[in-house]
């Protein structure tokens, strides 16, 4: 049992990781930097409706590789030129990662004005940006904007280590002002030392009315996936399986709509559909991948509302957990942590219990352990669908109470070690396989 005190700290980390998102969130979290930029500059300039001159953009390698080939949404383009522009012209930072939101065919009209005329420069961050903002340069996530006008005024924004959290300062000409954070070192230190069992213990035994909030997850991300049905977005991969020849293939079952359910999100998300959609630790891919297969099993497995929302806290609080080691970014696709969680959900709804739940974790690491990330794109679907056919599957064997051992590859007998060494692969192991993707992105 969860003591109280924990209790509430576990649904404020839940609630601040947990929230909804338009569009992918690394050139959303840049549109973000963006617009808070501008509005700083508008301060200093006196200005409500000032447009920069300019905008000097230094980002992290990741940010970099997973805005790059991705749409905005509303715009019909793909990656970070009109997300800069739009996040200056109309972009809200009070919206958070749905900054975008406001965005009409006359904003795009005007953004796609805004970067033929040269305003945006758009580079990679160096060790002084990185040192001039106070982080650390081997910082994955690192957004550093400064927005000026033509009179020597300049506002800046920086966003590191969370995508929508503030590290930035005020500038006046040459004079530079720290403002404070937006979001404080206490609320940081306030995220209690997850392990497995405190986020089974908490999702399995906490009272429902304090964690029934999570399915608001479920109504935003499988309505994404009902809305990506009705037009052709991305690669179609949800669309695919629902066609003749896709249930020809993988039949009409609880694992081929598990599956549809999934894609069918991802397809319209990262083509660009202005569909909000519940993302978890910064990824709308992950909230995607830790909800849909949980919603679609619950109900075609006729378990409860309770079971539901149970199974969805506990797949969200895992993601979180594991990226929690693994670094808002990192080499490793976001879909091998996020297809954790729902394997713990589903295996939940399937009558599992922690003994089962640490299992289907372990099989979960014992597969997919190195898929890479080479950004966010359409045909991330693809890699989401192989998630969740290994959640699946690792959720079957574990009921079954087959588990992947001790003496096999990276697993521990400690379900919690095994996450580390998932984490300690991903963030640093791969740290060269990252700096590889990067490059054959860039040359191309």
């Amino acid at each position: 049992m969860i003591d109280p005190k924990t209790r509430k700290k576990l649904i404020a980390l839940v609630h601040r990781q947990v929230v909804p998102a338009i569009g992918c969130t690394e050139p959303i979290c840049v549109a973000l930097a963006c617009a808070r930029a501008t509005e700083k500059l508008q301060t200093v300039n006196g200005c409500n409706d000032l447009v920069p001159a300019r905008i000097d953009v230094r980002l992290s390698a990741n940010i970099l590789k997973n805005a790059m080939g991705v749409g905005i949404p509303g715009t019909g383009m793909v990656g970070l030129p009109i997300a800069i522009a739009l996040g200056a012209l109309i972009g809200k930072s009070e919206y958070g990662l749905e900054v975008l939101r406001d965005c009409t065919p006359e904003a795009v009209a005007q953004g796609r004005k805004f970067i033929d005329e040269g305003r945006i420069d758009i580079r990679l961050a160096t060790t002084e940006d990185f040192e001039r903002s106070h982080v650390t340069p081997d910082e994955k996530l690192f957004v550093d904007i400064c927005a000026h006008d033509e009179e020597g005024h300049c506002g800046c924004a920086t966003i590191a280590h969370e995508h929508t959290h503030f590290t930035g300062c005020v500038q006046e000409a040459n004079t530079s002002i720290q403002a404070p954070a937006d979001q404080d070192a206490e609320e940081l230190s306030e995220i209690p030392d997850l392990n497995m069992q405190m986020v089974y213990d908490f999702a399995t035994t906490a009272p429902l009315e304090e964690i029934a909030f999570i399915n608001e997850a479920g109504k935003l991300n499988m309505e994404a996936a009902k809305r990506s049905l009705e037009h052709n977005y991305g690669h179609c991969l949800g669309k695919a399986m629902h066609r003749p020849l896709g249930r020809g293939l993988l039949g009409d079952t609880i694992f081929s709509h598990v599956l549809m359910a999934t894609s069918s999100a991802c397809d319209a998300r990262m083509a660009g559909a202005m569909i909000p959609v519940m993302s978890n630790s910064g990824s709308g891919n992950q909230g995607i991948c830790a909800t849909n297969p949980v919603m679609v099993f619950a109900e075609e497995n006729h378990n409860t509302y309770e079971e539901r929302t149970r199974a969805l806290m506990l797949s969200h609080l895992t993601a979180i957990y594991i990226k929690r080691h693994l670094g808002s970014l990192s080499a490793l696709c976001g879909c091998v942590v996020a297809s954790s969680g729902s394997s713990v959900g589903i295996t939940y709804l399937m009558g599992g219990k922690y003994e089962q739940v640490t299992a289907a974790i372990k099989n979960m690491i014992a597969n997919l352990t190195g898929m890479i990330c080479d950004g966010a794109k359409p045909s991330c679907a693809l890699k989401l669908t192989s998630g969740v056919t290994t959640a699946m599957l690792s959720a079957m064997l574990a009921v079954q109470g087959e588990c992947v051992t001790e003496v096999e590859g990276i697993i521990d007998r400690d379900v919690d070690r095994s996450i580390r060494n998932l984490a300690t692969i991903g963030s640093k192991a791969m740290n060269e396989t990252d700096l590889c993707v990067l490059n054959i992105m860039t040359n191309k």
